[in-house]
């Protein structure tokens, strides 16, 4: 750790040599952000921005690009960013370059004021014990939501709050025989990565990778291929943010990121649409309720020229007010306890209750993005996905999908030596595929 802090030292002396041509930059905070780089929501995040007592610079970005000017800067020796908000799964690649300060103090100084989730702290220590590498944000997750017309369908016994995935495709074929439709809908085009990576895998092999070859995982894709999918609505396959089909009526029970759910709520709330909705958790399988946890978190590396300042705005963006205006208007969810959510408006209020619902579950399996692959995770993005159309929209066997996809996998695992994340057990060196 003294190492790290002396370098800090001689990065911010060398910024000072520089003069006058960063003392003007240092004046404001540049945060840059892979998150909120939709351009509403972009501009939500600059209205909460507003309120911080200082200038911020806020640039949204994509990981690699973000990870490779991190990368030049620190080579450099001298940068321009001076807090980095991203996804718990990009920091590996920064704190293998070593390129992230050390925010314990800073940490503990939030957590005593605000309470800031135990879990959450650990993982921004990155497996280490004393040394914090990023302050936890936000989270968000991703959850169902259902137009009310729909309930009359339910199978008889069904309990919203605790559906099965055979529950799900039941509801499918009930509504399916009463509209001549298929109702139930998948942002196939969008974030569908996620519900095999953080639902369906863990629900059907209590795992996410080292499971992928296993029997529940063929029994997983038996069941997308024979049940789920033929009473998925057929447009899925183009839909990217499931707000709007909800919000046309094309779909009645659909799958998203909360964040991408809110918008349909909030049409409600504000008057834009006769139909109402109803949020729940996602449904269970026979290893239990497999749900992802997005966790985001704010570092600062150590080319930083307004130190200071990145630290203020830290600050200000773990306080209970910001918090509670994120969830508002992001609905991304607080890490800190200390929020009050009594008088959130109804929109996200639901979404809300969805998201307790599901981390509550008994049988709970939480899982974490894929972490540890740096800028080649698109890779293990694709290989769920592909897993996925081969064998439900390709009618490829499974085994033989999952022999190859397995292939894969491990290559791409070896390669970056990546090792377990959540849910599957923790690995010393690179995580296998069984």
């Amino acid at each position: 750790m003294l190492i790290k802090k002396l370098r800090f030292v001689m990065v911010a002396l060398a910024t000072t040599v520089l003069g006058l041509g960063l003392s003007a930059q240092s004046s404001g905070v540049t945060f840059q952000s892979t998150q909120f780089n939709v351009v509403e929501e972009s501009e939500r995040a600059r209205a909460i921005l507003a309120n911080f007592k200082g200038d911020v610079t806020f640039v949204t970005t994509e990981e690699g690009p973000l990870i490779d000017i991190l990368i030049a800067e620190g080579e450099s020796g001298t940068g321009s960013t001076d807090v980095v908000g991203a996804l718990h799964g990009t920091f590996p690649s920064l704190v293998r370059r070593d390129l992230m300060f050390d925010l314990s103090e800073l940490t503990a100084k939030l957590d005593e004021a605000y309470d800031i989730a135990d879990a959450f702290i650990e993982l921004g220590k990155m497996g280490t014990a004393d040394y914090q590498y990023y302050v936890p944000w936000m989270q968000a997750t991703f959850v169902m939501a259902a137009n009310v017309e729909a309930l009359q369908y339910l199978p008889e016994g069904a309990d919203l709050n605790n559906l099965t995935w055979q529950q799900l495709a039941e509801w499918g074929k009930n509504m399916a025989a009463a509209t001549g439709e298929n109702k139930i809908g998948l942002p196939v085009s969008g974030l569908f990565h996620r519900f095999m990576q953080g639902y369906m895998f863990p629900s059907f092999t209590g795992g996410m990778v080292t499971e992928f070859r296993s029997e529940g995982a063929a029994q997983m894709l038996a069941y997308l291929r024979d049940e789920l999918w033929p009473v998925v609505n057929p447009e899925s396959i183009n839909y990217s943010f499931m707000n709007e089909p909800l919000l046309s009526g094309e779909v009645w029970v659909a799958f998203d990121h909360v964040a991408r759910l809110g918008p349909a709520f909030a049409a409600v709330v504000n008057g834009e649409t006769d139909k109402e909705f109803v949020a729940f958790p996602a449904p269970s399988g026979p290893a239990g309720r497999g749900f992802m946890s997005v966790v985001v978190g704010l570092g600062i590396p150590f080319t930083a020229p307004n130190p200071d300042g990145a630290e203020a705005l830290i600050e200000f963006m773990l306080s209970p007010e910001t918090q509670a205006a994120i969830l508002a208007q992001l609905n991304f969810f607080p890490v800190v306890s200390s929020v009050n959510l009594d008088d959130l408006p109804p929109n996200v209020a639901a979404i809300a209750s969805a998201v307790s619902a599901q981390s509550a579950s008994e049988n709970a399996i939480v899982a974490l993005l894929p972490v540890g692959l740096g800028d080649r995770g698109g890779e293990i993005n694709q290989i769920f996905r592909n897993t996925f159309s081969r064998v439900v929209q390709g009618g490829e066997a499974i085994e033989d999908v999952l022999a190859s996809e397995g292939e894969n996998l491990n290559k791409l695992l070896s390669e970056t030596g990546a090792r377990c994340w959540a849910p599957d057990p923790a690995s010393e060196g690179a995580c296998v595929v069984k």
